[in-house]
């Protein structure tokens, strides 16, 4: 967000914030607590000056890609929250990034009046985001996780910004270990059999994907 000035933040975040009161009216009512205080927590969260691309622009892709693959989800609304929660808690130099995120939904969705069961399940969906491996018979999980990964099949030009901003997010680290850590990520994507399980997924973004991390994986090695 660090390009958009005070006035297209502003706009962006007043767009977030509707996106979440809707999902939420739609899933528990429009009669429990106000939900404006949990999606400024959580926007103030996507807004921490260590993200470069897990950051509110992030977060609004995800979104976007999951109203694109709704029909194959059992639970659209439940995916969505999922969306706002799965990098609600991120430092680059940890490693249980996913878990704190989904421990996160565990406490603020029931005060903010979700029902036991589709809290589980957010919760059950953002502990999913640390393989993106989705079983056959988990629509749900393989909607968010497709949202998560479309980036790998974005053109060219958004491609290598995402490629940077992820470097960015891990300037601590030096050059060699950077290249080597990241170049395993990649080796592990494509040994996947498939990096995406919605048909959407498999006939539109398969095929850019694969040739986008094959070409970073080549950049790497050179």
């Amino acid at each position: 967000m660090a390009d958009l000035d005070t006035a297209d933040t502003a706009d962006v975040l007043d767009a977030l914030r509707s996106r979440w009161r809707h999902t939420l009216h739609r899933i528990r009512g429009t009669d429990a607590p106000d939900p404006t205080p949990y999606a400024d927590n959580l926007l103030a969260r996507w807004s921490e000056p260590q993200r470069r691309y897990h950051t509110l622009d992030h977060l609004t892709a995800v979104l976007d890609h999951v109203d694109v693959l709704e029909t194959y989800a059992a639970d659209p609304d439940l995916v969505r929250l999922a969306a706002w929660f799965h990098d609600a808690v991120y430092l680059p130099d940890r490693s249980e990034n996913e878990e704190r995120s989904a421990r996160l939904a565990e406490r603020a969705l029931p005060e903010a009046g979700v029902s036991p069961t589709a809290t589980a399940e957010v919760a059950r969906l953002v502990r999913l985001t640390i393989t993106h491996a989705p079983s056959d018979d988990d629509p749900n999980g393989q909607v968010l996780c497709d949202a998560d990964l479309a980036i790998l099949a974005a053109p060219p030009a958004a491609y290598a910004a995402y490629t940077a901003a992820v470097r960015e997010e891990y300037a601590f680290v030096p050059p060699d270990a950077f290249r080597e850590g990241r170049a395993a990520v990649l080796r592990q994507l494509l040994g996947l059999p498939r990096l995406f399980h919605t048909p959407y997924g498999a006939a539109q973004w398969e095929a850019t994907a694969r040739w986008n991390v094959r070409g970073e994986l080549d950049l790497l090695s050179t």
